[in-house]
């Protein structure tokens, strides 16, 4: 439960880190910080996921997607949630190529609601820990 307990540190540390940024008054500087954040707190979040499934599910799970379809099949999210989780893994794995002014401005635009949603995710597999 301790590494669990880690994982759950360093996801909740990152999303205030990004939750921070995302308040700063929007300039390029910002917006490329904010991607870079973005980079560290989804890989802090699946971690965390991944360490939860397998602590308290039991389910030994190894990629993103996977642990967020898990969580779905667990009812720990709904459907919806799924579906931006897995949006949110696609547009992690693009962020290699966010030289390129449109995709950088794209990804941007969906951080707020990533950051939500990756917040509640947390908050609810928080709840399951306490049990």
């Amino acid at each position: 439960m301790e590494r669990l307990s880690l994982k759950r540190a360093d996801a909740n540390k990152s999303l205030k880190s990004l939750q921070a940024v995302l308040q700063e008054p929007f300039s390029v500087i910002v917006r490329d910080a904010a991607i870079q954040r973005f980079e560290f707190t989804f890989e802090a979040f699946w971690k965390f996921t991944q360490a939860y499934l397998r602590e308290i599910e039991g389910k030994a799970i190894n990629s993103p997607k996977s642990c967020f379809r898990e969580l779905f099949a667990s009812g720990l999210v709904d459907e919806g949630q799924t579906e931006v989780l897995l949006r949110m893994t696609d547009r992690r794995n693009e962020t290699a190529h966010t030289y390129k002014e449109e995709l950088a401005r794209a990804i941007f635009s969906e951080i707020g609601g990533f950051c939500a949603l990756m917040t509640a995710v947390v908050k609810t597999l928080e709840k399951g820990m306490a049990r």
